[in-house]
């Protein structure tokens, strides 16, 4: 059974780059390294939906925390029978993003902290209801918010099909995310968490974990 690794950070904090990092490490070393990122935008239609509501659509849908954070779960369980049989076949699975996005972003947006309703409430519905399979390790890539948001805003202007979301635009939800981040990881919520800086590599984190 493979190892599985999500890591977790807001938009903009450098997670892809990350995870392409670690698994040409891993694979250059010999691993079996299977990856995919959340939300699965293009294959999953609660996927494509919460992203239409993020950008203006479907009236006011994404006025609700709860109706978004079900869209974006109900795309993981979608996905779930694929991530146990990767499990099943390679050494590790490495996640950009999970269902800890999820519980952040949730809580951040209903103005609590990670040992409020919203989080015990996704946690129920992705691990218990869902059955989605518990990371093995969970990274938080703790990017600065105000440098994650240059990033994505720069991203952006230099690819029209990665415009900012409401979410990305969003500052104060941005700061409030970062922070849940910051206590579900000190809390080792759910599984051990590995905390890093933009600044450490690929090398740093194939070490660490």
């Amino acid at each position: 059974m493979g190892t599985l690794i999500a890591v977790e950070g807001l938009d903009g904090a450098g997670k892809r780059t990350l995870v392409d990092r670690v698994t040409a490490r891993w694979e250059a070393d010999g691993r079996r390294v299977a990856t995919m990122a959340f939300p699965r935008y293009g294959r999953s239609v609660h996927a494509d939906i919460a992203s239409e509501a993020l950008h203006g659509e479907h009236g006011d849908l994404r006025s609700s925390a709860s109706a978004m954070a079900m869209l974006f779960a109900l795309d993981r369980r979608d996905a779930a029978d694929e991530i146990r049989d990767l499990l099943a076949t390679v050494d590790v699975v490495l996640l950009d993003r999970y269902v800890a996005s999820n519980a952040a972003y949730t809580a951040a947006r209903l103005d609590q902290s990670a040992d409020g309703d919203a989080v015990a409430w996704v946690e129920a519905l992705e691990f218990d209801r869902f059955g989605l399979p518990v990371p093995d390790r969970q990274v938080l890539l703790g990017t600065d918010p105000e440098l994650a948001r240059s990033r994505a805003t720069s991203r952006a202007a230099g690819d029209s099909s990665r415009a900012m979301d409401a979410y990305e635009r969003d500052t104060a939800l941005q700061h409030a995310t970062f922070a849940v981040y910051r206590s579900l990881a000190a809390r080792s919520w759910r599984s051990p968490w590995t905390a890093i800086t933009g600044s450490d590599d690929a090398d740093v984190l194939a070490a660490q974990v």
